[in-house]
């Protein structure tokens, strides 16, 4: 039961839900120029929803049982926020003229960083499922939002029907799991596991609750062979949605990952650790050898953010659970590369958008002479790509280098092997783009970029360089989170 004294903690969620109905209010019964600022109202409520996540970074503490009131939590809720931020700024322009119901839209926005927020605080497997419906169905009308659109009806479908199956999945390995330890709260199921106080002759159903959990987690985060989903979703949604899907969506899968996996099923790590580790090789390789083969740029970006997946897992594979954390002890990795991927990734789905706003189309042939269009979209494509390849200065290259060196120090060499061969790999991939942009003659009008759209880009950019050149004080705030969820 949540005490008043307690109820400061969930100031974030309250005010982005008095912020969505506000919205909503504006939207029917506002004067018209009120209505035109929905975009604005949106991003207001969820800049005072950052500034009390981040006043609140530094608690551990939970709420109701259920949720944690913690620096994870916290820092989870931050990235949630800035992505949905960058995305609004580039619907200002996008969603004109493609539909009349531009309130509910920004609404909806809102209750998925909300669904955000419940997800990355849960420490109860109730509560773990409650937050992932909530968002998965916010995201499924976030993407079949246009009804016009086929392509975007077509995404949506495919996206609820491989949802419905992989959390029916997960729902079953919970319900193992609490018939093994008498209890969903996941403190509580460590210490039943620790003891191996489980239920007498039912040991073994462990591990097939262990494998159902990871396919739903798996299934949000995109890991192969669960990312079935992901490239044709990313594909046909809306450009701004896609973004929101690719970054934000993709770390709460992450988030939950951690929590559950490190608070909850630290006796079987062995277990987990060797799940993941083989996980992480398939997906990475999966995703940058089929993206190899792309000539849409948007599905490209689909199948990178495939492999971005598996390189991030390696850090939760290496963790090594040592308090006090060192700089390379996995989780920091994870939590670092994640901040980095979420500027990133939803800068570069936010130049395709650019782009196609323009063009009507995500090929590569219409990137050929880009710089001359568009010099402002050229150059920070390139800054992003590079990045995404792992080129230092960046913090894409920050990211992996945390990952990879804990890999390193936890002496799971041949990982680190095949995450470095890989990442060669992707170079092919994000220099076709690059050499496509400023290499290959092209013509066409000049692309202007929407103002709103362009402060995106600039906050993308600037923070993506600001991430690989001092990432001291952004590492701390990972690695301090990262402790404030161990032992929860």
């Amino acid at each position: 039961m949540i005490t008043l004294d307690k109820l400061y903690l969930l100031s974030p969620e309250f005010i982005l839900l008095i912020a969505a109905f506000l919205v909503l209010g504006i939207d029917i019964f506002g004067k018209r120029r009120w209505q035109k600022a929905l975009p604005y109202w949106t991003i207001a409520g969820l800049l005072l929803s950052m500034v009390a996540s981040f006043w609140l970074m530094g608690h551990k503490e939970t709420v109701t049982d259920t949720m944690a009131a913690d620096s994870f939590a916290y820092y989870f809720q931050l990235i949630g926020e800035m992505v949905v931020v960058l995305v609004t700024l580039a619907l200002v322009d996008y969603l004109p003229g493609r539909t009349h119901q531009q309130g509910e839209f920004y609404a909806l926005l809102l209750f998925a960083a909300i669904a955000i927020m419940v997800a990355v605080s849960a420490t109860d497997l109730i509560m773990v499922y409650l937050g992932m419906e909530f968002l998965s169905i916010t995201s499924y009308v976030l993407v079949g939002f246009l009804r016009n659109d086929k392509r975007a009806n077509e995404a949506a479908i495919k996206y609820f029907l491989y949802g419905a199956v992989a959390s029916a999945v997960m729902l079953y390995g919970m319900s193992l799991l609490y018939g093994l330890t008498g209890t969903t709260n996941l403190a509580a199921i460590a210490q039943k596991l620790t003891a191996g106080n489980l239920v007498s002759g039912y040991q073994w159903l462990l591990f097939p609750a262990l494998l159902f959990l990871t396919v739903g987690f798996g299934y949000k985060s995109s890991l192969v062979p669960f990312h079935q989903w992901a490239p044709d979703v990313y594909d046909g949604a809306p450009t701004p949605v896609s973004a929101f899907l690719a970054t934000a969506s993709k770390g709460v899968g992450f988030a939950l990952l951690i929590r559950v996996f490190v608070t909850a099923l630290p006796a079987v790590k062995i277990d987990w650790v060797a799940l993941l580790y083989a996980l992480s090789v398939l997906t990475m390789t999966v995703g940058n050898f089929v993206a190899l083969r792309q000539t849409s740029v948007k599905r490209m970006l689909a199948y990178s953010s495939v492999a971005q997946a598996g390189y991030i897992v390696i850090g939760l594979v290496a963790f090594n659970g040592k308090v006090p954390f060192t700089a390379f002890n996995g989780v920091s990795g994870v939590l670092f590369y994640l901040l980095a991927y979420a500027f990133t990734n939803a800068g570069a789905f936010i130049v395709v958008g650019a782009i196609e706003e323009h063009t009507g189309s995500t090929q590569m042939d219409d990137y050929n002479g880009l710089v001359k269009r568009s010099p402002f979209l050229a150059g920070v494509f390139l800054i992003l790509l590079l990045s995404l390849a792992g080129v230092p200065a960046t913090g894409g290259f920050m990211g992996k280098f945390m990952v990879f060196g804990a890999a390193l120090a936890e002496q799971f060499y041949i990982l680190a092997l095949i995450a470095i061969i890989n990442s060669v790999v992707a170079v092919g991939y994000y220099f076709k783009v690059i050499k496509a942009m400023f290499f290959v003659p092209g013509e066409g009008p000049a692309i202007a970029v929407a103002k709103p759209t362009r402060y995106a880009l600039v906050i993308t950019l600037a923070m993506t360089l600001l991430l690989g050149i001092f990432p001291s004080w952004f590492l701390h705030i990972a690695t301090t989170s990262g402790l404030a969820m161990v032992g929860l």
